[in-house]
């Protein structure tokens, strides 16, 4: 017994400095920096792995197309709001699209579905030039079959309703409706970085799962705000496949502020999350 009680004290007063848990745990040694992407790689071009992640993107951007359009042209065909699922149905299936599809898609592609968050996501160069092409054809090759299926379901009603087709409302200039996208897609494209973030998910086990989540939301709050500006556009494929099904003149006099809008806001989040908040290019010179 003398022996037990003597391991006992042994046990208790081996650790007398209190041990961090958790995250606190974690220190700058714990991690490095992953390498960027090359801006040219080749030999991606003969992986299976390369086509099967274009070929998810353009799933993924078909389905949230049809979805999304669908969705949209329900709420424009009853006569008031009240009768139909509202602005804030519209916003919950395209956040909630997004979040479905990011998680089914990102251990194949990383699940962009949007030309825009796959360009800040190259500006940072997490991804090559040539799998960013890539991926922007795909995703509007999608868009563009997602919403020529629900035309072709639907003829007159798609072009009564206007197809989900993106354009500046009545009462707001072209400069609010850029605004309303370069602000939208920074919101979107940020949270893309914070939630898939690798010091992050290297540190938090339960980071990749929720990931989907935030980004799902995002979509979701920036809907609410700027649908009645330019009905929300935020990714230039779906703006473009709607219009391009939709080819009416009003569709294409605005075309512009979706692409351009959209680029902007992710270059503007891919510099905010790299300089300021990670300080990539001082750790570099460290």
């Amino acid at each position: 017994m003398e022996g037990k009680e003597e391991d006992v004290k042994v046990g208790a007063t081996k650790f007398l400095e209190k041990q961090p848990l958790g995250t606190s745990a974690q220190t700058h040694k714990d991690y490095k920096e992953p390498p960027p992407a090359p801006l040219f790689e080749p030999h991606e071009l003969i992986s299976w792995s390369f086509y099967r992640a274009g070929i998810a993107e353009f799933v993924a951007t078909f389905l949230f197309l049809y979805i999304s359009v669908l969705t949209v042209m329900g709420v424009n065909r009853e006569p008031t709001k009240c009768t139909s699922v509202g602005v804030q149905g519209i916003a919950w299936a395209f956040g909630g699209m997004i979040f479905a599809l990011v998680y089914c898609t990102a251990g194949i592609s990383g699940g962009h579905i949007n030309p825009a968050v796959t360009f800040g996501l190259f500006l940072a160069r997490k991804l090559s030039l040539t799998r960013a092409v890539f991926y922007i054809i795909m995703q509007t090759l999608g868009a563009i079959a997602g919403a020529g299926v629900v035309k072709g379901f639907q003829k007159s009603q798609y072009e009564l309703l206007g197809g989900g087709a993106n354009f500046v409302n009545h009462g707001y200039t072209m400069g609010d409706g850029l605004g309303a996208e370069i602000v939208g897609t920074f919101v979107l494209v940020y949270t893309v970085f914070s939630a898939t973030d690798a010091k992050r998910k290297a540190r938090d086990s339960h980071v990749p799962i929720l990931a989907p989540l935030p980004i799902g939301f995002a979509v979701f709050v920036v809907h609410l705000a700027t649908i009645p500006i330019t009905g929300t556009g935020i990714n230039p494929a779906r703006s473009l496949g709607a219009a391009i099904i939709y080819d009416k003149e009003r569709a294409w006099d605005d075309q512009w502020i979706f692409w351009v809008g959209p680029f902007i806001g992710a270059a503007l989040a891919a510099m905010y999350h790299q300089i300021v908040i990670r300080a990539i290019p001082f750790k570099s010179r460290a």
